[in-house]
């Protein structure tokens, strides 16, 4: 496993870090301390979304407490012509590439059936609610980067490559293994992230696989590596240098991210029944923030500079909370209006119906 910062924050030395550390070195400080602001910010926008939920503002959320570091580091090592293909908890990673993760709450709460344009939002595709499909829309659209010669073209700037986030239980889904059949086969520009949280809702890793899940990428053909999910530095090395392999014609790569899932899968599940909180502690202990924090410090960071992110994440969600309450309740012409591209007669006696219908309760309905 590449690890550069141990769970207290200290870097680590070696030949596995000192393979990745020249990533790192290239960082500006000002880059550094983005990396710590973009953790602290999305998890009290994490925090809030999960409050309105529980208010009743959404429908469900999709926290991704725990997971900042591995989210972080690897959108922070995309390029703004890559394209990232999420699946529903990768809200760090939609900050990053520029989306107002308003879009997401919209989504959560029911006013918008997408949540953003990806054209608009440095090519951050669409959240994939169905389990794996977008390891498929990633690869297809990783295959038509590789056949229109968008990649290796001997000029890095240029190159392009894509990047497919999924979790652990996807690794047990259909749609993964054939995505890794295409990648391997077409030799696709493409880095596979996975962030194994250790849970696929109630089931634990140890139950999907008896064996690491990096191990599942050789059986393709695929190199692969394991990441410490929790440090946001080797998340980042790991990801660039994976990145710039694939873009570079070498083909497809596998990157495993150890992580953990703090909160529950969904604002609808209880993970006090199939988790000891013995475990829950053992991984809060290595929270990625905190460690990240230590090291800033030892480089002589100060209170200011933290002081100052917590302030702005306290009016991030302040704002999403605001923005939250004027989405209003959104129109049931959303379910019928974009179907079909042309007027469908079935489709408008579906929404007269429901018109009548709802004009049979009253005004006070």
């Amino acid at each position: 496993m590449v690890q550069l910062l141990s769970a207290d924050g200290v870097m680590q030395s070696g030949a596995t870090a000192e393979e990745y550390l020249p990533y790192i070195e290239k960082l500006s400080d000002d880059e550094l301390r983005q990396f710590h602001r973009d953790m602290v910010v999305i998890r009290r926008f994490d925090i809030e979304a999960a409050n309105l939920q529980r208010q009743g503002q959404l429908g469900l959320w999709v926290p991704s407490m725990g997971q900042e570091a591995a989210q972080v580091g690897s959108a922070r090592a995309a390029r703004d012509h890559d394209h990232i293909f999420p699946a529903y908890r990768e809200h760090a990673v939609a900050m990053v590439r520029g989306v107002d993760v308003l879009g997401i709450i919209g989504l959560l709460r029911g006013t918008t059936h997408g949540g953003w344009n990806p054209a608009e939002s440095k090519n951050f595709h669409l959240y994939t609610l169905v389990i794996a499909s977008q390891t498929l829309h990633a690869t297809g659209y990783a295959m038509g980067i590789a056949l229109d010669g968008l990649h290796a073209t001997g000029d890095p700037d240029k190159d392009e490559a894509v990047m497919v986030y999924f979790g652990d239980g996807a690794t047990s889904q259909g749609d993964l293994n054939e995505a890794l059949v295409f990648a391997a086969s077409y030799q696709t520009p493409q880095v596979f992230f996975l962030q194994n949280n250790h849970w696929a809702i109630s089931v634990p890793v140890s139950v999907q696989s008896r064996v690491p899940l990096v191990q599942r990428a050789s059986g393709f053909g695929i190199p692969g590596v394991q990441v410490d999910g929790n440090d946001v530095l080797a998340s980042f090395a790991v990801t660039a240098k994976n990145l710039d392999e694939a873009r570079s014609g070498a083909g497809p790569r596998f990157i495993e991210a150890l992580t953990y899932r703090v909160g529950a899968h969904t604002s609808s599940d209880d993970p006090t029944k199939y988790r000891t909180d013995a475990e829950l502690q053992s991984w809060i202990a290595r929270d990625p923030i905190t460690r990240f924090e230590t090291w800033l410090r030892s480089r002589g960071e100060g209170d200011a500079f933290f002081a100052a992110v917590d302030e702005e994440a306290e009016d991030f969600a302040a704002d999403i909370r605001t923005r939250t309450y004027e989405l209003g309740i959104p129109s049931t012409d959303k379910m019928f209006d974009h179907v079909y591209s042309d007027p469908h007669p079935v489709i408008a006696a579906q929404k007269q119906w429901l018109e009548n219908y709802e004009a049979s309760m009253g005004s006070d309905s």
